[in-house]
């Protein structure tokens, strides 16, 4: 289970907006699902680094911004290599092959 945000431990955060590419968004909706949980395992994934990485995903696409996501996450600094791991699994799905654009933006306090 996920614990909320603003945990006094969590100095770290990264921003992390990402636009998938053309090809992704002319699939169907069962085509992207497919990809996004039965071979990417996205949020299976993402389980498997709670409750030490906490995240909270804005969708932004219809809105019209420059980014379909937009993932905030919070971690303390001794997850900092956890982080980076999620991200390198996470990177390395066939998902990832649709994104076109990513930052990863990292904060401390």
């Amino acid at each position: 289970m996920q614990e909320g945000l603003n945990r006094k431990e969590s100095l770290c955060a990264a921003l992390i907006p990402i636009k998938k590419n053309a090809e992704w968004w002319f699939m169907s909706q069962d085509e992207r699902r497919s990809i996004f949980e039965e071979q990417s395992h996205h949020t299976e994934i993402g389980l498997g680094y709670l409750p030490e990485i906490a995240r909270q995903l804005h969708h932004s696409r219809d809105l019209g911004e420059q980014f379909d996501f937009i993932t905030w996450f919070e971690f303390a600094p001794e997850y900092t290599e956890l982080f980076n791991k999620l991200l390198r699994q996470l990177r390395a799905t066939k998902e990832w092959q649709f994104v076109e654009r990513e930052i990863d933006i990292r904060l401390a306090r």
